[in-house]
C-alpha cells in the first residue's frame, strides 16, 4: 500500500511537470553531459508545488525532506554509486503515518539535468518513478 501511495504521488506530480514543461522543455535542450554533481548539496523544490507542502535539502550525503510547513520531515543518508546514481536510505522520520519507513531504501539515477533542473529516477520494491526536482539553492 505505501509503495502504491507514492507511485501514486509520483504519476501525478509528473504528469503536472509535463503539462506545464513542456513548452519551455521545447526551446531548451537538457545537459549534454548531465550534471550530476548538482544533486549533491543545496536546497531542491518541485516545480509547481508549493515549498509549504513540500522542499528537500542535501548537505554532506545526508538529504531531508521537509512536509506540513517544515513541520515534519524524513531524514535519509545518501550512498553514491557512482556521480549519476545514489541510494537513500531513510535514517528518521517525525510523521509516523507517513508512508516511508526507517530502512526503507530508494534506488535513484539522475537522468537529466537542464540548467537548475534535475530528473530523478527512483526505484522501490520495484516500483519506479521520475521526479524533477529545481535546486534553489
Amino acid at each position: 500500500m505505501n509503495v502504491l501511495k507514492l507511485f501514486s504521488a509520483g504519476i501525478m506530480l509528473t504528469a503536472a511537470v509535463h503539462a506545464n514543461a513542456q513548452t519551455a522543455a521545447e526551446q531548451k535542450k537538457p545537459d549534454n553531459p548531465s550534471k550530476c554533481a548538482n544533486i549533491k548539496d543545496g536546497k531542491f523544490v518541485r516545480p509547481n508545488y508549493p515549498e509549504a507542502i513540500w522542499y528537500m535539502t542535501i548537505k554532506d550525503n545526508v538529504q531531508t525532506e521537509y512536509f506540513n510547513n517544515g513541520k515534519d520531515f524524513i531524514k535519509s543518508t545518501l550512498v553514491f554509486v557512482d556521480d549519476c546514481n545514489y541510494k537513500a536510505i531513510v535514517m528518521e522520520k517525525s510523521d509516523k503515518n507517513d508512508p516511508a519507513q526507517v530502512g526503507d531504501v530508494f534506488n535513484n539515477k539522475i537522468v537529466a539535468t537542464q540548467d537548475n533542473l534535475l530528473k530523478v529516477n527512483t526505484k522501490i520494491e520495484g516500483t519506479s518513478f521520475d521526479i524533477v526536482y529545481v535546486k534553489v539553492k
